[in-house]
């Protein structure tokens, strides 16, 4: 069981089951809705997140993405295209060490300035 939050509290999710494609994402977007160079997430099953204290707020950052965040503090919490999986934000996890990431993906994106000097693979977008 996975347990996390926003950082004021006010929502509160548990994630059951393990995670899967755990990656630090470049792509424009996550850097844009997490302020930040790269977004550590991991995969859920869909129907194994549950939010147990507030109810997040839903964004639709293109087309086919959901993505829900803190409307108090702004903390970014999930990412959704497809109805079956909901990739969750490893650093609002209340043990983000324990899910650490497997690769980078999409380091096409990447800022000039982020120096990757990890051993992760490297995937230039999707993983192939």
């Amino acid at each position: 069981m996975i347990t996390g939050g926003c950082l004021c509290g006010a929502i509160r999710y548990r994630a059951r089951g393990t995670p899967s494609f755990e990656t630090n994402c470049h792509c424009a977007t996550c850097r844009r809705a997490g302020a930040a160079p790269f977004v550590p997430w991991a995969s859920f099953d869909a129907g194994d997140l549950t939010f147990e204290r507030g109810a997040p707020r839903r964004y639709r950052s293109s087309p086919d993405v959901i993505r829900t965040f803190c409307a108090d503090c702004g903390t970014p919490l999930t990412y959704q295209r497809v109805p079956e999986q909901i990739d969750v934000t490893i650093c609002s996890m209340d043990d983000p060490a324990g899910v650490p990431p497997r690769d980078h993906t999409w380091v096409s994106h990447r800022l000039p300035w982020v120096v990757l000097g990890d051993a992760l693979p490297r995937h230039e977008e999707v993983r192939s």
